[in-house]
């Protein structure tokens, strides 16, 4: 695969990827969506001491209509408020497992390495000095929690029959467990 391709198949959006970001007004709860990542980055980080409101959309007020709704037409997850910006550089990726049980967070290197966890950041970054000045708490890998009743319905019945399975083997093994304890004292 030629550089061309690998740029090209990067930017296609994963399986479980996040596609759109939003914000919800602290005034009218409406919903909004935010153009980039970057610009919800900087949202989010600042939260706590900077609530969103429509207002901070240029031409948009409270008064005008929710730009999305929060239901099951897509699966929703909302973030914590005052996580930090991805340092320049890196880009931070969740990534939606495909039982929506949770998601994954990792951070792509400028170099292109993957790291998973903030061992592999001190490792990476004793490694490439030229990132010093970066520190550990610039990275952070707190995934959103996601939003039950927006998962798709079919997921969510495989999950119930995954469950009921599940509790049936458990309801087997404890009535093998019994009859062994009543041998056991007879």
């Amino acid at each position: 695969m030629n550089k061309k391709q690998k740029l090209q198949e990067e930017s296609k959006p994963r399986r479980g990827a996040i596609d759109l970001y939003a914000a919800q007004c602290c005034k009218c709860e409406k919903w909004r969506s935010i153009d980039t990542k970057e610009e919800y980055e900087e949202l989010r980080s600042k939260f706590a001491n900077e609530p969103f409101s429509c207002g901070r959309k240029p031409n948009v007020t409270c008064d005008d209509p929710a730009d999305l709704e929060c239901d099951a037409t897509r699966t929703w997850v909302i973030d914590k408020p005052n996580l930090p910006k991805t340092p320049q550089g890196f880009k931070r990726e969740l990534i939606l497992r495909s039982d929506y049980s949770k998601l994954d967070a990792h951070y792509l290197t400028p170099t292109g390495k993957k790291v998973r966890c903030h061992g592999e950041v001190v490792q990476f970054l004793e490694k490439n000095p030229e990132y010093k000045h970066l520190k550990l708490d610039d990275f952070n890998f707190t995934v959103p929690k996601i939003l039950e009743d927006t998962i798709p319905e079919e997921v969510r019945k495989k999950r119930a029959e995954k469950s009921a399975s599940k509790k049936e083997d458990s309801d087997v093994k404890k009535k093998i467990t019994h009859k062994t304890k009543d041998r056991a004292t007879a």
